[in-house]
């Protein structure tokens, strides 16, 4: 149950997800072969998908999440390698070195509608949606590779400059998602499962990929600290996402771990500033008969800055605009780089009785 005056800040925080999106950045985006991780540094889950406010109850009903994605990110020769080696660049009976770079961009539009049921599921408050992509990335690679060929006469030392670029635009893979939320006063908590049917542009011989071409799911918990006397607000999302084999190439990904937590200020009633952040860490070894480079366990941790803005439409709607973006550090056997999000929500406003002024965030 709510609390003294918590319904009033809490409902006026259109979404609850706080560019949330939802992307199962997605992006990729749920996402993108730009948000490399796992084979060839590219993972299901999108780092810095859930934010703030991630775990406040919604209004009943429906609402739409729309989101622009940028990222840019570079990578060594441990992911150009791998990459290399997918796209069938690198025969088998090829021992290889690469002193090479990537480099790769990712403009995607991201549009995540959902349904809020009024009456109660298992206590909670029940959220069902799917998240749809469109976008370009493009990708390139330059580098040396040098080596052993292995042939019926014997080993033959081998050398070659490769320069390999691409480009995609398309749609993305589907992820249907479903959540539960609780409310105790001040704390909030949540519970989701995200799945990802691969059904996006994909081509395992392109280094430029807008679907990662396999299926997974991805399921977690998260809690929000939300006071709406002070304006203080915390959140944290901890999941995990199994993934299944790529039947193209015969790769399997490890199980994947992801922490997304959001901390910001209501400045004023329809003011938000703040700091975000994420780790994400491949926990399992990748496997499969097409893993050729090991268990290429993949690592990054991203921080950066926030703002939001409530936005009264109508008597009926609320609009709700987050920006946010992330830095990169502490990579390993994944690109880092850097990536913005920005994210309107349009959701149901609180209704009040029409005898009674309508409600806006309690200070």
């Amino acid at each position: 149950m709510k609390r003294n005056g918590e319904a009033g800040l809490s409902r006026r925080l259109p979404g609850k997800r706080s560019a949330a999106i939802a992307a199962l950045a997605a992006a990729s985006v749920l996402f993108s072969q730009a948000a490399l991780a796992d084979e060839g540094g590219v993972s299901l889950w999108l780092p810095g998908f859930f934010g703030s406010l991630a775990a406040a109850p919604q209004q009943p009903g429906w609402s739409l999440t729309s989101i622009y994605y940028h990222t840019t990110v570079s990578a060594g020769s441990d992911v150009a390698k791998a990459r290399e080696i997918t796209i069938g660049q690198i025969p088998v009976n090829l021992n290889a070195n690469l002193s090479a770079s990537l480099i790769a961009r990712a403009d995607l539009a991201l549009a995540l509608p959902t349904y809020t049921f009024a009456t109660p599921v298992f206590g909670g408050q029940l959220t069902v949606g799917a998240l749809g992509i469109y976008g370009r990335e493009s990708t390139s690679l330059a580098g040396t590779v040098t080596g052993a060929l292995t042939t019926p006469l014997g080993t033959v030392p081998f050398s070659r400059f490769d320069s390999i670029s691409d480009a995609v635009t398309g749609f993305g893979d589907v992820y249907p998602l479903a959540s539960l939320r609780w409310n105790n006063g001040v704390h909030n908590y949540m519970t989701y499962v995200f799945g990802d049917v691969p059904v996006g542009a994909y081509d395992s011989t392109r280094l430029s990929n807008i679907g990662i071409g396999h299926a997974g799911i991805d399921a977690g918990a998260g809690y929000t600290y939300l006071n709406p006397q002070t304006g203080h607000e915390f959140s944290g999302v901890l999941g995990f996402t199994y993934n299944f084999t790529n039947q193209s190439t015969q790769y399997q990904n490890g199980v994947d771990m992801h922490f997304d937590w959001g901390a910001s200020q209501f400045l004023t009633k329809q003011i938000q500033v703040g700091v975000v952040g994420y780790v994400y860490r491949e926990l399992g070894c990748d496997t499969g008969a097409g893993d050729r480079v090991g268990c290429f366990q993949s690592l990054v941790v991203g921080a950066g800055p926030q703002v939001g803005f409530i936005i009264p439409l109508t008597t009926e709607v609320q609009g709700y605009l987050n920006l946010k973006s992330y830095w990169e550090f502490a990579n390993q056997n994944r690109p880092d780089g850097w990536n913005a999000w920005v994210t309107f929500v349009i959701s149901p406003a609180e209704q009040t009785p029409s005898t009674a002024p309508r409600r806006m965030i309690n200070r």
